[in-house]
């Protein structure tokens, strides 16, 4: 794969932002594409998207579903002994959080309390592509034969030792990358007489492209005669069709998980 040296700092976050966007939009909308392609067998045929992230990677889990302008079709797993982060310290916090994403075999743990789907599919998200728990479950959906799409920080996740027994990161076990854009290492600016760099891009890379991957989804569902079910606001639709809208997609959604 092609080495990503996105590594250069900025003065202010709107300047990183932007070139998170530019990023995507010229380098990562053909992987973007293949990625919907496989949303779609999955979602068509009955079956459903897994989503997981572990620490803040969660974010990118919930912006897929369920919110306004999502729709039915995508699984959210969510471990909250992963991802529960306003304890910080004591109880539930920070630190036991960040152990357990490094305990290999709890990936697979997580992986045998579902069922699968024939046509089922995972969306992996990791920054940096390298904890035990996001590698065990890519080799876990291999195994059954459930393609896994990785977004991830190639750049980062190149200049990273992977902490799985494998040798194994995220991008080498997914049939389709997708780069998030982000800096190496994830904070992108710069303060004078700070020492260490502060303001995350990967939730801004994260965020618009599962946005970028719902919107083609629905485009082409809505062209093959299946329409999805969309969260939407009484402000388009009305409260009453917005409140059957809601009902409607959770009872898609139940019936869509089910088997789970």
């Amino acid at each position: 794969m092609e080495t990503h040296t996105h590594n250069e700092l900025e003065t202010d976050y709107i300047s990183g932002v932007r070139k998170i966007v530019d990023r995507i939009e010229k380098e990562q909308m053909p992987a973007i594409l293949k990625a919907a392609d496989i949303c779609v067998n999955s979602i068509a045929n009955r079956n459903v998207v897994h989503l997981f992230g572990s620490g803040h990677s969660r974010m990118a889990v919930e912006e897929m579903y369920p919110r306004y302008g999502s729709f039915p079709g995508f699984h959210p797993m969510v471990e909250l002994s992963l991802t529960n982060h306003h304890q910080v310290v004591g109880s539930n916090g920070q630190r036991q959080a960040m152990y357990l994403e490094n305990v290999e075999g709890f990936g697979k743990v997580i992986a045998e309390n579902f069922h699968y789907g024939k046509h089922d599919s995972m969306m992996l998200f990791s920054h940096s592509g390298t904890s035990n728990v996001v590698i065990d479950l890519a080799f876990e959906m291999k195994s059954r034969d459930i393609p896994v799409i990785a977004v991830t920080s190639v750049g980062h996740s190149q200049l990273s030792d992977s902490k799985h027994s494998s040798g194994k990161k995220l991008y080498e076990l997914a049939d389709i990358v997708i780069d998030n854009g982000a800096v190496p290492g994830d904070a992108m600016v710069k303060v004078e007489n700070l020492n260490t760099p502060v303001g995350p891009g990967s939730t801004i890379g994260n965020t618009l492209i599962v946005n970028l991957i719902k919107c083609e989804v629905a485009r082409r569902l809505t062209a093959m005669g299946l329409p999805p079910k969309v969260l939407t606001s009484a402000i388009f639709v009305g409260k009453e069709e917005s409140a059957k809208l809601f009902h409607d997609s959770y009872e898609e959604y139940w019936s869509s998980t089910r088997y789970l």
